[in-house]
C-alpha cells in the first residue's frame, strides 16, 4: 500500500503555510470569517485540501470552527491575552534558564546577530520586525535544547502574534523589548540562569500587559 503523502509535501500542507501567514499577517483579520471559494481560487486548489488545512491551523488554535457558519480567525480578548501569558511564561522562563546553562557559541552569536538586525531595521524606521522577535525566541529556545518546550512555545507564540495583528504599533513598547533581549543576551552569555529567567519573566509581563491595554483602548 502507498503511504499517505505528509502533510507539508501536500496541497493542504502548502495551503496551511499559506493560510497562517495570511492569518498572522492580519491579511485575514481577527473576526473575519475564511472565504473558501476565495481563498481556494487564489491557491489553485479544491475546496478538499484547503478545508484540511484549516482543520489542521484550528488544531493550532489559529481558527475557530463555528458550526453551519465557517472558520473564523479568533478576536483577542482580555481573557485570552492572561492565559496565553501564563502559559508563555512558565514554558520561556525554564526555556531562558535552560540556554543560561546549555548555549553554545554559536548559539551566542546567533542571539547577538538577532538583536543587532532588530535595532538595525528599528533605527531605518522600519515597523517592529516581529519575524526578528520570532526569531529571537526561537533562538533561545534552540540553545535551551528542549524540543518539547520549544514546540509548545512555538504554538503560544503563534497564538500571541495572531492577537497583536490587530493591535496598533507602540514605539516606545517597541524599544524596551529590544533593550530587554540584549539584557537576555548577557544573562546568557554570562551562565546565570536566575537573571535569565527572571528577565524573561519581567518581559513576558510587560508585553502582556502593553497588549492588554492596547486591547482597551
Amino acid at each position: 500500500m502507498t503511504p499517505p503523502t505528509p502533510l507539508h509535501l501536500s496541497l493542504a500542507g502548502q495551503a496551511v503555510d499559506v493560510l497562517r501567514e495570511q492569518v498572522l499577517t492580519g491579511e485575514i483579520p481577527p473576526g473575519s470569517r475564511v472565504n473558501e471559494v476565495e481563498v481556494a481560487h487564489k491557491l489553485g486548489i479544491s475546496r478538499g485540501p484547503l478545508r484540511e488545512a484549516i482543520r489542521h491551523l484550528a488544531s493550532e488554535g489559529l481558527l475557530t470552527l463555528v458550526p453551519h457558519r465557517g472558520a473564523f480567525v479568533p478576536d483577542a480578548s482580555p481573557d485570552d491575552v492572561r492565559a496565553l501569558f501564563e502559559l508563555r511564561t512558565a514554558l520561556e522562563c525554564a526555556a531562558a534558564e535552560l540556554a543560561a546553562s546549555r548555549r553554545t557559541d554559536v548559539d551566542l552569536v546567533r542571539l547577538q546577530e538577532v538583536c543587532a538586525e532588530s535595532r538595525r531595521n528599528y533605527k531605518a524606521g522600519q515597523p517592529f520586525p516581529y519575524r526578528l522577535d520570532l526569531a529571537f525566541h526561537q533562538t533561545l529556545l534552540d540553545a535551551a535544547r528542549s524540543p518539547y518546550i520549544s514546540e509548545q512555545v512555538r504554538l503560544v507564540q503563534q497564538r500571541v502574534v495572531l492577537l497583536r495583528s490587530a493591535l496598533a504599533d507602540d514605539p516606545p513598547h517597541q524599544h524596551a523589548s529590544m533593550d530587554d533581549h540584549d539584557e537576555l543576551v548577557r544573562a546568557i552569555a554570562d551562565g546565570d540562569a536566575a537573571k535569565a529567567g527572571t528577565v524573561m519573566r519581567r518581559h513576558l509581563s510587560r508585553v502582556c500587559a502593553q497588549m492588554l491595554t492596547s486591547l482597551t483602548h
